[in-house]
Parts: C-alpha cells; sequence; structure tokens
C-alpha cells in the first residue's frame, strides 16, 4: 500500500536532447546558408556584418526550434533574395529589364507588395472579425506571412542593391524612416503572428494590423512625397557598427510596445459591451499585452543601453538631452512604470488598457514626432 501511493517522478530529457533529426537539419542547414553567405557575399562586407550573418544561425536556429514557422520563413526569404541577386548579375540597372525584378523582387517592388499585403490583411482580419468568418481570418494571416516574406525580402535585396551603388554606400537597411518604416512593420507582423499562434486566435489580427497599415500608408506617402526609396549614402554619424545592433532592438521595442496597445484597444471595447463575442477572453488580453510590454521593454532598455555607448564614441558623451535620447527616456519611464505597478500592485484592466493605449502615442512621438518637430544631434533622422 505504501509503495503504490508513492509518486514516480521522471526526469525530463534536456532541450536538446528533445530536439529530433529534422531539427538538427533545420540547424545545419543554416549554418551551412550563413557560410554560403559569407563566402559569397564576404567582400562586401564590413567585420561586423559577417558577425551579424554567422550570429543568424544559431539565432534563427533556436527561433525555429521553438517557432515552427520561422523553418519556412528563413529559407523562403533566403532562396527569394537569392534568385533576386542572381537577375542582378551584378548591374542594378538589371532592375528595370528583368521581369521578376521589375515587378516583384526588387526591393522597391517586394516592398510595395509588403504594404499591400498587409493592407488586405488589415481588410481581411476585420471581415472574419464582423463577420464571424474563419474564412475571412485565415485569408488575413495567410496575406500577413506573405507580407512578411516580401518584406524581408525586400530588406535583404535592399542591402545587396546598396553595394551595387558603391562599396562606400552599401550598408545594413536601418539607417533612415523609410528603411526603419518597413523594420517596424515587419517586427509588428512577426510578433502578432507568433501570438496568433500561441494562443490560437485570429481575431486580434483585426486590430494589431491597424498600427501596421498605418505604418504602410505613412511609408507609401513619404516615398513618394520625398523620394525615400533611394538609397543614400551614410551620414558620417551613423557610420558605426552600434547602428547594426542599437536600432534592430529599438524597433522591437517599439513594435511589441504598438501591438499591446492595439491589444489594450481590443481589451477596452470587449469590457465596455462591444465584440463581446468575438475577441478573446479578457484574460488572455490581458496576457497577451502583459508579454508584449514585457519583450518590448526588455528590448528597449538593451537599445538605450547601446544608444549610450554609441553616444559616447561619436559625440564624446553617454547622455546629452537631445531631444531623441529625452524622449526615449520618456518611453522607458512610461513602460518601466507600467511594470512595476502590474508586478508590485497587479495592476491589470481597463486603467492598464488606458495606460498602454496612451504609452502608444508616447512611443509614436519618440519615435516620429521628434524627427518632425524638434532638432538636435539626431537631426539627420528629420523628415
Amino acid at each position: 500500500m505504501e509503495l503504490a501511493n508513492k509518486q514516480i517522478y521522471t526526469q525530463e530529457p534536456g532541450f536538446f536532447k528533445r530536439l529530433s533529426l529534422i531539427d538538427w537539419l533545420y540547424g545545419a542547414g543554416l549554418l551551412a546558408a550563413s557560410l554560403f553567405g559569407l563566402m559569397r557575399f564576404g567582400a562586401f562586407m564590413d567585420i561586423y556584418e559577417k558577425a551579424i550573418l554567422l550570429a543568424a544561425a544559431p539565432t534563427f536556429a533556436w527561433l525555429g526550434w521553438h517557432w515552427k514557422p520561422v523553418r519556412w520563413l528563413i529559407p523562403l526569404a533566403a532562396v527569394l533574395s537569392l534568385f533576386a541577386i542572381e537577375l542582378y548579375s551584378g548591374h542594378l540597372e538589371m532592375a528595370n529589364q528583368k521581369f521578376f525584378l521589375k515587378y516583384i523582387l526588387s526591393s522597391q517592388s517586394a516592398i510595395l507588395w509588403m504594404g499591400t499585403l498587409f493592407v488586405l490583411s488589415t481588410l481581411f482580419y476585420w471581415i472574419g472579425l464582423v463577420a464571424r468568418s474563419e474564412f475571412g481570418s485565415s485569408v488575413g494571416s495567410l496575406l500577413c506571412w506573405a507580407g512578411v516574406v516580401l518584406g524581408l525580402t525586400g530588406m535583404l535585396v535592399r542591402w545587396y542593391e546598396s553595394y551595387l551603388i558603391g562599396a562606400d554606400v552599401g550598408h545594413i537597411p536601418v539607417s533612415n524612416l523609410y528603411e526603419v518604416f518597413i523594420l517596424f512593420s515587419l517586427i509588428t507582423a512577426m510578433f502578432y503572428l507568433y501570438y496568433e499562434q500561441h494562443y490560437a486566435t485570429r481575431q486580434l489580427g483585426a486590430f494589431v494590423m491597424l498600427v501596421i497599415s498605418a505604418a504602410v500608408v505613412f511609408l507609401m506617402w513619404y516615398t513618394v512625397t520625398r523620394d525615400a526609396a533611394e538609397i543614400q549614402p551614410l551620414v558620417p554619424a551613423l557610420q558605426s557598427w552600434w547602428m547594426k545592433i542599437h536600432v534592430p532592438a529599438n524597433f522591437i521595442g517599439y513594435g511589441t510596445f504598438a501591438l499591446s496597445a492595439m491589444v489594450a484597444a481590443a481589451y477596452l471595447l470587449k469590457s465596455s459591451g462591444y465584440l463581446v463575442d468575438r475577441l478573446p477572453s479578457l484574460e488572455v488580453l490581458d496576457d497577451v499585452m502583459y508579454k508584449a510590454i514585457s519583450v518590448g521593454f526588455a528590448f528597449f532598455t538593451v537599445a538605450t543601453i547601446l544608444g549610450a555607448l554609441w553616444a559616447a564614441e561619436a559625440w564624446g558623451g553617454y547622455w546629452s538631452w537631445d531631444p531623441k535620447e529625452t524622449w526615449a527616456l520618456i518611453v522607458w519611464l512610461n513602460y518601466a512604470a507600467w511594470l512595476h505597478m502590474r508586478l508590485m500592485t497587479g495592476l491589470r484592466g481597463r486603467v492598464a488598457s488606458w495606460w498602454a493605449l496612451v504609452g502608444l502615442l508616447v512611443t509614436t512621438f519618440a519615435f516620429l514626432g521628434v524627427n518632425m518637430f524638434l532638432s538636435g544631434l539626431h537631426s539627420y533622422g528629420k523628415l
């Protein structure tokens, strides 16, 4: 009897032991692809870009092991990018002569397709939400994935195109408003798609894709009125390896903060009696909002530290109360306070949602408003 009542404990196998043969083949394929890229295009890269390329293999392997769609997303974007590179044959003018480059795979074409697909995705997500149509939501999700693929392809091809213009012009495309708006759209969409799969619900796509579509509209306006898609040499302040890590970390923060705000809007609507039977539970909405802010805060903190180190190298001081720095600090303090109240006092519900929604306004001004209305050391990013 005593033996029967004893519980038997079994030790869970370690993480690497749980990986399947397919997992290991996927990781090996990424490593091989990184080495191929290094051998094929290493002459165009500086030491930091080579390091980023090599670090991409374990990073995307880890992502693919934890989130299965990455297994086809990254290879597909890589194949399309390599196909575009082959079509160029080392000559930028091929963009107007080869059909696939002109209409699909040149950076401008791919990014235009990305924007179109994101807007259509928003429309279908709303059809799915309002009409309770699983088909509409599924199409919205598929269009969002397609937009991410073409957006990633466009960014990779743009990186290559910059080197076709000249070795002194080539750079990772995260240097101006045009490029970072693309980055923002991609990051926000990818985080949303992760949460969509994790929580097995597509209803939030109608809300999150609104902020992405707004970014796309701005991107299109900016492209047409300022000829922003043209690749320009880096200004001296941006000719630093810090840019390659500071900017992506920053925009993971911006993207997840924006996502949390749109989820907060959904929470406020449901808690007010709107779309009650169409949206996920308030508990799910609250959890997504909390996790998005937590991830964003972590990356934004890292980005702020990296920015201070970059400032010390570029301008001789870690902090100068430049408008961009000041508003970055305001954003950081806003979400630090939100998380503090959440963890210390259990902040939830409508107050937390309104706070997250107001946080989007603060973040938008730090991201865009400072560039439009204020001047300082970051004036190279003005509209």
